[in-house]
């Protein structure tokens, strides 16, 4: 199982001499990915839970988000070996054509090195600020894929949807990567599985108990079989939020809550569902790039697993 890491770009470590510091670290230790996420804000009473931690809350780092796009250019920019991604961008919030030409442009900037991990997203707040209606979100990823293949496909480009109209147009470049980056689906619902199943190049799960991934995975691998897809040419890439205490955390913890032998035993557990790669995301503020390195090799190590060094 490969390893990627969250890039700095939260709390104090939203910096661009962090993100610099933490790229090329990232690189020369043998990760093979730098991750972000999509923030938009915090609310000070929000009106939906946050999904991926106990009580709900958002981490408080969370307050400061840099954007995710800007955040990989410069990571791009620093590195030549180790892939870059998103963990993942919420696709409503987006123009689809405007989504398209900006990833295009990252995948240049990294020479062909972009992994795309796209959802829906959660937060009625976030999605009301971005002027999205928290409604038909599934329709509206769909047609962005749609317009994704259709701009990263041949010239000219053509679209006619129920958001977004492309007369006959060229637009190039075209992506690096034939075709375009990958592009992984985060889903949990039935729907949302199939479409991973249908048309994506993996499932990027996260918030998900680790003993539900194995079986989720599986059911994905058979739609896609059912589909006319090869099941082995999806890739499964967990993002695991993890949380770490100094004392084991009680029998009803979360997966990836809890002390550093806890946690390790939920990423070899991740590994045995058939994980491709997981990445690693700790909630907390770190002071500087070697505590929140030094944390992430901690982990690997407990986990006994391997970086490409």
């Amino acid at each position: 199982m490969h390893v990627g890491i969250h890039v700095p770009q939260l709390g104090r470590l939203a910096d661009p001499a962090a993100i610099r510091e933490a790229a090329v670290a990232a690189e020369v230790a043998g990760y093979r990915s730098l991750l972000v996420l999509d923030r938009l804000l915090a609310p000070v009473e929000a009106r939906t839970p946050y999904p991926a931690r106990a009580g709900g809350v958002l981490p408080d780092e969370q307050r400061t988000v840099l954007d995710p796009i800007g955040v990989l250019t410069l990571a791009a920019s620093v590195t030549s070996r180790i892939r870059v991604g998103t963990s993942v961008l919420v696709a409503p919030w987006y123009s689809p054509p405007v989504l398209a030409r900006s990833l295009t442009t990252l995948d240049h900037i990294s020479g062909g090195r972009l992994d795309v991990g796209l959802g829906v997203g959660w937060s009625l707040d976030e999605h009301q600020a971005a002027g999205v209606p928290q409604r038909h979100l599934g329709a509206r990823l769909d047609e962005t894929l749609d317009v994704l293949e259709a701009v990263w496909g041949p010239d000219p480009v053509r679209h006619t949807g129920a958001r977004v109209h492309i007369a006959a147009s060229c637009m190039g470049p075209k992506p690096v990567q034939v075709g375009g980056p990958p592009v992984l689906l985060a889903a949990f619902t039935p729907t949302g599985l199939d479409r991973v199943a249908r048309r994506a190049a993996g499932w990027n799960p996260s918030g998900l108990p680790v003993a539900a991934i194995g079986p989720m995975w599986r059911a994905v691998r058979d739609l896609a079989a059912g589909h006319g897809r090869d099941p082995d040419r999806l890739r499964l890439v967990v993002r695991a939020n993890i949380d770490l205490s100094e004392q084991p955390a009680g029998p009803d913890r979360l997966s990836f809550a809890g002390s550093l032998d806890q946690v390790a035993s939920d990423l070899v557990a991740t590994a045995e569902a058939g994980a491709d790669e997981v990445i690693l995301g700790c909630f907390g503020d770190p002071h500087d790039v070697d505590t929140m390195l030094g944390t992430y090799a901690a982990l690997v190590a407990a986990a006994d697993l391997t970086l490409e060094a």
